[in-house]
């Protein structure tokens, strides 16, 4: 073999093995998630990277997220007479400056979960509300962007609208839900991000500005609009079709005592909820939403262990009290308490039957009666406190846990 031929033997012995390191190379390097960041400056420049003609909103949005071509209904949604009659709508804290619209609420959806609304893009507030646990964590509680814990369980969202105060969080600390939304975004165990930087973040995003046009009219991005939309899309969380809203509208509505479509057991566990004599629970999750009107305390300790409304309005009188949302969902919602103390309706019960505390604040309705400052003991049996437990399960909504309108939107 001569030296010319060796040579380029060698030479293309040296090629095929560097075509195929780079070909191995090629293959185990990790594939980023696609960001606006790391597309195309056709894509970036809103053209297709084929034809190079510029695509329309929409095909820009699909690139990311999965919508409907028409937004969904979250504006009016076709609900049951006893949301819609003026008992249910007097309790709506809906400001007259943010009512829910439909692209409005789109946009509330698209953040809710956005992981970028945190610090290190790991954690979005569905994180710790998930629409299968009725937008409440199945954790005590809740891991925040670096890993620590949150102070309490994180409650379930359902028709958050009409808690009539119009506050939120277990203190009740946030004076309304536009007040709310932004502060989980700026806890430094939650999410850790300051508003203006969240601001820039989202202006880097492809799909915001669309959103934002669409929602308010125009692509300018603020921190009032994300509180304006995020309002919206909570507000929005209507659960109005579980097997007890189903029995209200063959019932003709009213607040009967029995419905046609429940079984003996919970029929009976119907009738001691809104017993005054009996269970007597109607008597702090009011109406057919089953939602307070206020913070309580509910006896779960005799001393004070974790403040609650107190430590928002330094009022010894509001030790121990806690907000006392909708049961709407109660079942898939566990643990259940601030604290996430009880893992089961049965214990929640129990609690009431034979556990409540006689702290100095306990709520009346908790007591043995005037004059007495004994903890009230309902002293049911065994059936009695399965038809309790068999009566909050007919308040679960599985419409509600599944709807696309509720749903993840991002292309994962």
């Amino acid at each position: 073999m001569s030296k010319s031929i060796l040579i380029f033997f060698l030479l293309l012995v040296g090629l095929i093995s560097s075509c195929q390191l780079d070909e191995m190379m090629e293959e185990t390097r990790p594939v980023s998630n696609p960001t606006p960041d790391n597309q195309n400056n056709d894509q970036m420049n809103g053209n297709d990277p084929e034809t190079n003609q510029p695509l329309s909103d929409d095909e820009r949005l699909a690139q990311y997220l999965s919508l409907p071509s028409s937004p969904f209904n979250y504006a009016n949604p076709s609900l049951t007479r006893h949301f819609t009659d003026n008992n249910t709508e007097a309790l709506n804290n809906t400001p007259a400056s943010n009512s829910i619209t439909n692209q409005g609420a789109t946009l509330g959806r698209v953040l809710f979960y956005d992981n970028s609304l945190s610090a290190n893009n790991t954690i979005s507030c569905a994180s710790c509300h998930q629409q299968s646990n009725g937008f409440s964590d199945p954790d005590r509680l809740s891991t925040g962007f670096e890993g620590e814990l949150t102070g309490r369980h994180s409650m379930g969202l359902s028709n958050a609208r009409y808690y009539e105060n119009g506050r939120f969080f277990w203190d009740e600390r946030a004076a309304t839900l536009e007040d709310q939304v932004l502060m989980p975004i700026q806890d430094h165990v939650e999410m850790g991000m300051e508003l203006d930087e969240l601001v820039e973040k989202l202006q880097a995003q492809a799909y915001y500005p669309i959103l934002f046009a669409r929602a308010f009219g125009d692509t300018s991005i603020t921190s009032d609009r994300i509180s304006l939309a995020l309002s919206q899309f909570v507000r929005s969380m209507l659960s109005y079709q579980s097997k007890y809203d189903v029995g209200l509208g063959q019932a003709g509505g009213g607040a009967p005592n029995q419905l046609p479509n429940f079984t003996a057991l919970e029929n009976l566990g119907l009738q001691i909820f809104t017993d005054p004599q009996r269970g007597a629970c109607a008597g702090c999750h009011t109406g057919p939403l089953q939602i307070g009107i206020g913070a309580q305390n509910n006896g779960l300790d005799a001393r004070t262990i974790d403040e609650g409304l107190a430590g928002v309005t330094g009022n010894r009188a509001d030790e121990g009290k806690f907000k006392s949302p909708s049961l709407r969902n109660i079942a898939v919602t566990a643990p259940f308490m601030h604290d996430g103390r009880f893992e089961t309706l049965a214990e929640v019960v129990e609690h009431y039957n034979s556990g409540v505390q006689a702290h100095r604040n306990l709520d009346p309705r908790l007591r043995g009666g005037p004059g007495n400052p004994q903890a009230r003991r309902l002293n049911l049996n065994q059936e009695e406190k399965d038809a309790l437990v068999a009566f909050l399960n007919t308040l679960t909504d599985e419409r509600f846990l599944t709807g696309e309108q509720f749903s993840d939107p991002f292309i994962r």
